[in-house]
């Protein structure tokens, strides 16, 4: 198996701008080259700096990849999370320009190593340990090339690929791939953080990289899907508790702890609720800043409490945002039931009874999306009901985790270098039955 060129797609806007800095070929010849370019739509054609292609897709190769680059202007990170906000990011490689659906789509072909160096320091610090990221090395290039071949799969299939799932008395949805076209995977949290070379490298993530190269985690010789998330709060998730149902047995429940003590079945809702309102150890169980920092960009660092964490809505204040961010118009909030809560303690399917609905909701990041004018840290949460009379005043939301749990725990993961463990059994403790493989 040979290193693959991937597609990234970073950004779709009415209008991008957007810079070379070097040689490029163009496809087709003969276009604008100016120091700052725009790309816009005209009846299903991209227009450079308002001249005609007659292309619906335009290609920008470098002569010599290894000294040029290009910039996209405003591009948008963090996309609905609590940080998003846009900066200008520069990227190796190729930059591919597509009329889709009214929008210019901006996509980055480039090696999987050379991508992988970026996603490593745009996850995290650069300056993490070197088991830190040699482990993430592994999950990022096995999450990647397994996400190409389900999406091979998927497009070899004659079903439709199907995440929404909606009767009268319920909403199920889950978020994936099913908007991902023309490219493998996109640059945001959705998929992995990538924003090229914007971010600071290090000579130890391009050894992280080096040193792992096309090392694979695989189970039973398939490729693993390796997801991972911030904070799993103490217990990780499964796999089909926050996507489509499908097992994978590497992506099952791990206490976060090396041993000692640890609780009854979360799926019951006394023991969930006795463990989102403690703080019991594990390994991302900490306040270290300086641990923290190696997994915690800058806008990530303006999350103070990820462990456990606690949010209140008025009356007013809830009823309105459920309303928007649902579609469905309950009236008064007068209860949030959990129906059905995942091994980490993380609510898979919300009842919300309201003066004028009631319906459920979910799967995990459908009721994070919900509850929150970005998205609440997790799903695993536990709700008190403020005031007097049949109508809450105010609700009380108390959590555990940040992110949906599943796989490597980031800031656990980054506790366990610390304290010296190699990255193979980082990963073995988070993927359970995993193997290392070395493709290419």
């Amino acid at each position: 198996m040979e290193q693959p060129h991937i597609k990234v797609g970073i950004m779709a806007e009415a209008v991008v701008y957007f810079s070379l800095d070097g040689t490029f070929q163009s496809q087709p010849a003969g276009l604008p080259d100016q120091e700052m370019m725009n790309a816009t739509i005209r009846e299903g054609h991209i227009l450079i700096n308002g001249k005609e292609t007659g292309k619906d897709t335009i290609l920008f190769e470098p002569v010599d990849p290894s000294v040029s680059s290009f910039h996209l202007h405003d591009v948008t990170i963090g996309v609905e999370f609590h940080w998003e906000r846009k900066e200008s990011q520069r990227f190796r490689g190729a930059l591919q320009l597509r009329a889709e659906e009214g929008k210019v789509q901006a996509i980055n072909i480039l090696p999987l190593e050379d991508y992988l160096i970026s996603v490593i320091s745009s996850e995290m610090s650069a300056t993490s340990s070197m088991e830190l990221l040699k482990a993430h090395a592994v999950i990022s290039r096995s999450w990647l090339i397994a996400q190409v071949i389900k999406g091979s799969r998927l497009g070899q299939s004659a079903d439709a690929y199907q995440t929404i799932f909606e009767t009268e008395g319920s909403y199920i949805r889950w978020y994936d791939r099913e908007d991902h076209h023309h490219f493998d995977v996109c640059a945001d949290d959705h998929c992995q953080r990538y924003q090229g070379i914007t971010r600071q490298t290090s000579p130890l993530v391009e050894q992280a990289i080096r040193e792992t190269s096309g090392l694979l985690l695989t189970y039973d010789g398939e490729v693993c899907d390796a997801r991972f998330s911030k904070s799993c709060g103490g217990i990780s998730e499964t796999f089909e508790n926050a996507w489509e149902p499908v097992v994978h047995p590497y992506l099952q429940p791990v206490h976060d702890v090396a041993s000692g003590e640890r609780p009854g079945s979360l799926t019951d809702e006394q023991e969930a609720d006795r463990f989102i309102r403690s703080s019991p150890p594990a390994f991302c169980n900490t306040t270290d800043k300086r641990v923290l920092s190696q997994v915690l960009n800058d806008y990530d660092q303006e999350t103070t409490d990820f462990y456990r964490w606690k949010i209140s809505y008025t009356q007013a204040e809830i009823a309105s945002l459920i309303r928007t961010k649902s579609g469905f118009d309950f009236g008064e909030i007068l209860d949030l039931i959990p129906v059905e809560r995942g091994e980490s303690g993380r609510i898979l399917r919300l009842k919300v009874v309201g003066s004028k609905l009631t319906k459920i909701i979910g799967k995990e990041l459908q009721i994070r999306k919900i509850l929150s004018h970005s998205h609440l840290y997790s799903s695993a949460f536990v709700v008190d009901k403020m005031g007097d009379g049949p109508i809450p005043a105010s609700f009380l939301l108390t959590g555990a985790g940040w992110g949906h749990g599943v796989g490597l725990c980031q800031i656990g993961a980054a506790v366990m270098g610390d304290k010296g463990y190699p990255f193979d059994a980082i990963l073995r403790h988070y993927f359970v039955g995993a193997v290392l493989e070395k493709r290419y």
